[in-house]
C-alpha cells in the first residue's frame, strides 16, 4: 500500500495516488470519508508523496525542512512505493526525487541516529530493502533518479541504486560517511568497486569530499547533466521513452545488467555479505556514536579508533 498522495484516480484504501492521465485539475474522485481520511493520513505520513505520470510513478522525498533526510518513516514509504510499482502492471518505470530545489536527499537522518532512533522501518522484513527502503531493493523495472540538488552519503546511494541518473547542474554528490565514523553501507563501497576504476573509488570513499555533477557525469556515475530546475523533466521524459518499449524486454534486459535473479544481486552477494559485516563492526564502535553526536553539537568529531 501507497503513502498518502493527495489526489486519486486509483484507490488503495483510501490512500490515494495523484493520476495525471486519469484526474483533470481540482477534480477528486474519492468519496468524502476517504478525502477525510486522507488528509488526516497526509498531515503525518506525507514525508513520501507519489505521482502517476501515465506509465510512470513518481516518487518524491518530502522532509525539504531537514533536506529530505532519510528516517524510517521515508525508507518505509520509499519502499512500499517500490513495492507497488512492481505489483502494478500498469506502472512501467519509475523515477526517485526529492521535494526541495537544492537538495536531492541528505542520507541518514543524523538527529534521529544521535538519539537513538532507527533510520531503518520496524518490520523486519522491511529493513532488508537496505538504506532508504531502495539501495538493497530491486525491482525489475527501470527506476530513474531525478537529482534535483545536492546528494549527500545516503543521498548518493538513493541515486546509484537507480538504473538511470539525472541531475542538475548545480548538484554535488559526495560519501563522507568516514567524516561521520562510518562507511557507505547503503552500497556505495560495493558499486564504486565495481563501476569506477580503483583510484577513483579510493579518492570518493576515503576523502569523502563532495564531486561536481559534471564530474559524476565524467566517472560513468550520471547519464544525463541538465540545467538548474529540469531534472524531474528530463527523468519522466527517459521513463517515458523506456515505456513505451515492450514491458517483457526492458524487464529481461534490467534484470541481466544487474544480476538480478528472485530480487536478488546474486552477482554481488559476497560483495554486500562483506559489506554488512563491516557495518556491524563499525556500527558498534565508540567513533560511530561521535559522529552523530558532533554532528548535532555542532562540532569537530574527536576520535578514539576504538
Amino acid at each position: 500500500m501507497l503513502p498518502a498522495g493527495a489526489h486519486t484516480g486509483r484507490l488503495e484504501r483510501g490512500i490515494g495516488v495523484m493520476n495525471h492521465a486519469e484526474v483533470s485539475p481540482g477534480e477528486d474522485t474519492r468519496d468524502p470519508i476517504a478525502i477525510r481520511e486522507a488528509a488526516v493520513r497526509e498531515s503525518v505520513e506525507s514525508v513520501v508523496l507519489t505521482e502517476l505520470h501515465g506509465a510512470v510513478l513518481v516518487i518524491t522525498i518530502n522532509r525539504p525542512q531537514v533536506r529530505n533526510a532519510v528516517d524510517s518513516a521515508v525508507a518505509e514509504g520509499i519502499g512500499d512505493a517500490l513495492e507497488y510499482a512492481r505489483d502494478d502492471p500498469a506502472v512501467q518505470a519509475v523515477v526517485v526525487t526529492g521535494s526541495n530545489g537544492s537538495c536531492f536527499c541528505s542520507g541518514g537522518d543524523l538527529t534521529a541516529m544521535a538519539d537513538g532512533r532507527g533510520i531503518e522501518p520496524a518490520d523486519p522484513a522491511k529493513r532488508g530493502w537496505g538504506f532508504g527502503g531502495i539501495c538493497e531493493h530491486p525491482i525489475d523495472k527501470p527506476v530513474v533518479a531525478a537529482v534535483n540538488g545536492h546528494a549527500i552519503g545516503g543521498g548518493a546511494e538513493i541515486a546509484m541504486a537507480c538504473d538511470l541518473v539525472v541531475a542538475v547542474e548545480s548538484a554535488e554528490f559526495s560519501l563522507p560517511e568516514v567524516r561521520n565514523g562510518y562507511i557507505a553501507s547503503g552500497g556505495g563501497v560495493v558499486w564504486l568497486s565495481r563501476w569506477v576504476p580503483r583510484t577513483v573509488a579510493m579518492e570518493i570513499l576515503l576523502l569523502g569530499r563532495r564531486f561536481s555533477a559534471t564530474q559524476a557525469e565524467k566517472w560513468g556515475l550520471v547519464n544525463r547533466v541538465v540545467p538548474d530546475g529540469q531534472a524531474l523533466a528530463t527523468a519522466i521524459e527517459l521513463a517515458q521513452a523506456i515505456a513505451t518499449n515492450a514491458p517483457l524486454a526492458v524487464r529481461a534486459n534490467k534484470r541481466l545488467v544487474a544480476g538480478l535473479v528472485d530480487s536478488r544481486f546474486v552477482n554481488a552477494e559476497d560483495d554486500w555479505a562483506r559489506c554488512h559485516a563491516e557495518h556491524q563492526r563499525i556500527h558498534q564502535t565508540e567513533d560511530a556514536k561521535e559522529g552523530p553526536r558532533a554532528f548535532v553539537e555542532k562540532r569537530a568529531p574527536v576520535w578514539k579508533g576504538r
